[in-house]
């Protein structure tokens, strides 16, 4: 900690402090909760951030605050000298990096009636920070307390008030997200919290608790292999496990405010991870029903519901990307739902209806308890069906009726989320359109129609079926030869999900060669893993994979293209008698997607580039 009593002098101390550690300003007569300045310090995810009478600086703010400080030590009138007060402990003991007080601080107080203004030098560098391109991020408080009183007056009366309030009920219930389903906030987050308190006072992590939700769930899905009925009933009590310590995880960073870039790819895989893992383990199960004589072959089954999972992730993603920083976005469609969600029983149902990953995973849990892996999966399908059918139509009413205009942003990100091939690349320049209408969306449903309709009525193995997948490449290029700013071009990357996904599935089955649903299943699930990972590294701001990458894995429309000819080239080898090429194809193609993705990807994330993702907007689906 180094104590300045002027602005040169905490231009003086931030010179000689390190430009790769972060720094924290503090006024020495700041009064408040300890949370307050723990939520303004210590949290990784913001360049800057503020609270009255503190602010923080990330090492690539640095320059801007040496700016800020040095303006105001050369303004007229500057903050002048302060009593060399030391700064209360907590802000001391939660400070990252170097702690720099400061004195004379403006009086002003979080949830409170302005009180009459002194000179304040933390605060006119926050401010200053923000003509400099830096604006700190502002935490809510609500009932926290966060002042600096300017007389001994008001300095009773803050430490009144800050007494007056549980900080740690307060920093429990800010733990919890805001907007989660049903199951987990009524169920779920009543007693996590307390787990995640538990956590942290005994140094635990949140990547060590995401560690052990992904390997409870394995465990959870080794025990569904087993095809007996207490492996069935210990799986279902093990998933539900993973899921409360999959909550607890989260409720832990924000408890403690512990986010990290390791963090966030762990956090944004290792659900799906589960939760696929878990399908495969349901369908060795069944398999393995009765002793493995007579099992039931539900593969096809597992597989359809990892592909319509995760097409509905897609139509979130492109949906709230398309519409993150449009303007004029608004629709009657939305103004119904907001007054939907001003009456407290539709929240909940609306919630409920969407099947999120509490509700699914607790019903998959009860499901694999107490019937069949086959029963499991159906009524899975059919939830997620339901669930996809009514939010996908919201959506495109939404899109209908609003006047919004999307952004070059938005346009860019749809185009990553297409993962578009070097094949729909040509075809895009070729075709360079200006147009805006419903092309795109119509010329992808297009081509995903085509594709899958022919995968499922052409026989087997028929070079028509490699026709028809050249013909998508042409369709999907023809699809994001504009930039996506239509109405409906959101729909362009699920479209493409559906299709890759969709035909994989069909000309897996259709094979009739062991072993080709569950090739077709590891398949599915690495480039699944590559187009979440697109998503959370847009969510994130550092843009999509290197393009190289995309280019490499051939994009959607060239792993159609090869899986289609893979199916006409060794059909033809098989007449004659058993033969496991395709499978041993699909088997290999996976690998090899699933290398080079997941190395891309490891690079990526433990980079000091990667961005420190967490989700605080709900529940996804």
């Amino acid at each position: 900690m180094r104590t300045a009593t002027d602005p040169a002098g905490v231009a003086t101390e931030l010179a000689a402090v390190p430009p790769r550690e972060r720094v924290a300003l503090v006024d020495p007569r700041f009064v408040g909760h300890g949370h307050a300045l723990r939520l303004a310090l210590t949290d990784p995810r913001f360049p800057a951030a503020a609270v009255p009478g503190a602010l923080t600086a990330q090492p690539e703010a640095r320059a801007a605050l040496t700016r800020a400080v040095t303006a105001a030590a050369a303004a007229p009138g500057a903050a002048g000298q302060a009593e060399r007060t030391p700064a209360p402990a907590g802000a001391a003991a939660t400070a990252a990096g170097q702690l720099a007080t400061v004195g004379s601080a403006e009086e002003t107080d979080t949830g409170e009636a302005a009180e009459a203004r002194t000179p304040s030098l933390v605060d006119d560098i926050a401010a200053a920070l923000d003509t400099e391109g830096v604006p700190p991020h502002r935490p809510e408080l609500g009932v926290l307390v966060a002042t600096v009183p300017a007389d001994e007056e008001r300095r009773t009366a803050a430490l009144a008030r800050t007494a007056a309030v549980d900080e740690e009920r307060v920093r429990l219930r800010s733990a919890v997200k805001a907007r989660d389903g049903f199951f987990t906030t009524f169920c779920v987050s009543p007693y996590s919290r307390y787990i995640a308190r538990w956590c942290a006072r005994r140094g635990l992590t949140p990547n060590q608790v995401t560690t052990a939700s992904l390997l409870t769930a394995l465990i959870a899905a080794g025990c569904a292999a087993t095809g007996t009925r207490p492996g069935f009933v210990a799986a279902g009590v093990l998933l539900i496990a993973s899921f409360v310590l999959d909550c607890t995880d989260g409720q832990l960073a924000r408890y403690s405010l512990q986010y990290s870039t390791l963090g966030a790819w762990l956090d944004a895989t290792f659900d799906r991870a589960k939760e696929y893992a878990y399908y495969a383990g349901l369908a060795l199960g069944a398999a393995n029903a009765g002793g493995g004589h007579g099992g039931d072959d539900v593969w096809a089954l597992a597989l359809g519901a990892m592909v319509l999972q995760t097409c509905r992730h897609v139509v979130d993603f492109s949906f709230n990307e398309a519409n993150h920083d449009a303007t004029g976005n608004s629709s009657p469609t939305a103004a119904l739902s907001d007054r939907l969600n001003s009456v407290g029983w539709t929240v909940w149902v609306r919630r409920m209806i969407v099947l999120p990953i509490g509700e699914r995973w607790a019903m998959i849990a009860v499901l694999t308890a107490l019937t069949t892996p086959r029963i499991t999966f159906c009524v899975l399908l059919i939830g997620c069906a339901l669930a996809a059918c009514y939010t996908t139509a919201g959506r495109v009413l939404r899109s209908l009726t609003r006047k919004a205009r999307r952004t070059d942003r938005a346009a860019r990100a749809l185009a990553d989320l297409a993962d578009s091939g070097p094949l729909a690349e040509l075809v895009a320049k070729a075709a360079a359109r200006s147009s805006r209408g419903y092309l795109a969306p119509a010329a992808a449903a297009l081509g995903a129609a085509l594709l899958v309709a022919g995968a499922a009525a052409l026989p087997y193995g028929s070079w028509l079926a490699v026709a028809g997948a050249a013909l998508y490449g042409v369709l999907a290029g023809c699809a994001v030869a504009a930039p996506l700013k239509g109405p409906l071009d959101w729909l362009v990357p699920p479209l493409f999900r559906a299709a890759e996904y969709g035909t994989v599935l069909i000309l897996a089955a259709r094979s009739q060669m062991n072993g080709a649903l569950p090739a077709a299943f590891g398949l599915v699930a690495a480039v699944a893993y590559h187009h979440y990972d697109t998503v959370y590294r847009i969510r994130g701001g550092t843009g999509a994979p290197p393009h190289g990458l995309v280019r490499v894995i051939g994009g959607h429309e060239g792993r159609i293209l090869v899986v289609t000819a893979i199916a006409a080239l060794l059909h033809g080898r098989s007449q004659g008698g058993p033969n496991q090429g395709f499978t041993i194809a699909l088997t290999a193609l996976a690998v090899v997607i699933a290398l080079t993705v997941l190395i891309e990807s490891i690079r990526f994330w433990v980079s000091s580039g990667a961005p420190a993702v967490h989700d605080e907007t709900g529940e996804p689906a």
